[in-house]
């Protein structure tokens, strides 16, 4: 089996909801990404054989098939190049990293661009179960789902907040984590960590055109007293908008090749794909699924979490990747280094890629060898994906 390789990864900074980014349309978004992605890898465009996007709200981003249209609107890549939208909810684009690796690996493909794109700004919260306990995914139920799970009420955010009772978190525990999220992503901010991974958009403001560079939604004045207050998302909860993660605006994009592709177009790698996993469970709790997707990835691996030098677990709420940690009995320093989605928010099928960039990166700077990433997705599903630096 032939080794897939990534050679670079790249993200737009995040866009709050109705802030610096909602003004771009999100196929010109996608596209910046695609560009800079060819831009700086220096790789052949007529060379793409295909472009895999992840995007979960195909209909309110007003974009058709968005993949495709990106790569229409793109600077760079010719209208030559097939693209393709697809939709496996919040891990959307690492399961486009995933295919892209796939294709290499099989040998029918030695160039693929993994991607996607997000504008949550147009995308009305009742169209998402994240914090529709009472509507969530049951609004979309079949008459054989009624018959399996009666009664069910699909919503990540039940999802989430199972999570806490059954792992014993309180409140002011993922309050905390919420906090250390937004001073990781503070110290890797003001540090430059993201200056390499960032690809700047410009964007009108009321002062006229400037670059949008660093991710929007980071209290830079954040304190437990300030996240404690927020209040509670549902009654008897312990949830809140500050322990969740941010509605986005964000696109990203990753050049997974082959080692034949390396060699025709001179090109430098960052990591070699080591494993690549795809577990579904309980449908209902929904986002525990990570910790068992873990689980097997490792296994599969021939790998000890005490093996893994940096992990990103999306923080679609603080639950999540608590209860990870406690699972895996991984080391809390490791993950998440530059802050998660509760500080840089979550642009749903972006950012897979997204936390792909930001890992490889990391590794990059701290000289660690092995990476995991990992995302929950509605319906119970999760994929990890170990990375191997080159």
């Amino acid at each position: 089996m032939a080794t897939a390789y990534i050679v670079d990864a790249v993200r737009t900074a995040g866009g709050r909801r109705g802030g610096r980014l909602a003004g771009v349309h999100p196929v010109d978004l996608a596209a910046a990404a695609l560009d800079a992605l060819v831009g700086r890898t220096g790789v052949d465009p007529a060379g793409i054989e295909d472009v895999i996007m992840g995007c979960v709200t195909q209909a309110g981003q007003q974009a058709g098939q968005v993949g495709r249209n990106a790569v229409l609107a793109s600077k760079r890549l010719p209208q030559s190049t097939p693209a393709v939208t697809i939709d496996r909810q919040c891990g959307s684009s690492q399961q486009a990293i995933q295919f892209a690796a796939q294709a290499v690996m099989s040998g029918t493909m030695d160039v693929v661009i993994a991607a996607g794109v997000e504008s949550m700004t147009r995308v009305p919260m009742g169209t998402s179960a994240m914090f529709h306990a009472k509507e969530g995914l049951g609004t979309y139920k079949s008459p054989g789902l009624e018959a399996k799970y009666p009664g069910v009420m699909w919503s990540q955010f039940m999802g989430a907040e199972m999570i806490v009772k059954k792992h014993g978190f309180t409140k002011d525990d993922l309050d905390r984590f919420a906090l250390t999220s937004h001073q990781r992503a503070i110290a890797a901010t003001n540090a430059g960590a993201f200056a390499n991974e960032i690809v700047p958009i410009e964007i009108e403001t009321p002062d006229g055109p400037a670059m949008h560079t660093q991710d929007e939604g980071i209290r830079f004045d954040a304190t437990l007293e300030s996240i404690s207050g927020v209040k509670l998302l549902s009654e008897g909860g312990a949830l809140t908008a500050a322990s969740s993660s941010q509605i986005c605006d964000g696109s990203s994009a990753a050049l997974v090749v082959s080692e034949a592709a390396l060699k025709r177009y001179n090109l430098t790698p960052l990591a070699r794909i080591h494993t690549l996993t795809v577990t579904a469970g309980d449908p209902v709790i929904m986002l525990e699924e990570p910790l068992f997707a873990t689980d097997k990835a490792l296994a599969k691996a021939g790998l000890k979490i005490g093996d893994i030098d940096l992990y990103e677990v999306n923080e679609a709420f603080a639950s999540v990747p608590m209860a990870w940690l406690k699972h895996t009995g991984a080391d809390p320093d490791k993950l998440n280094v530059n802050g998660g989605a509760i500080a840089l928010g979550h642009p749903l099928g972006a950012s897979g890629t997204k936390l792909m960039s930001t890992l490889l990166n990391a590794l990059k700077a701290r000289g660690g060898k092995y990476g995991l990433q990992t995302m929950c997705e509605g319906g119970g599903v999760a994929n990890v994906t170990i990375v191997e630096m080159v």
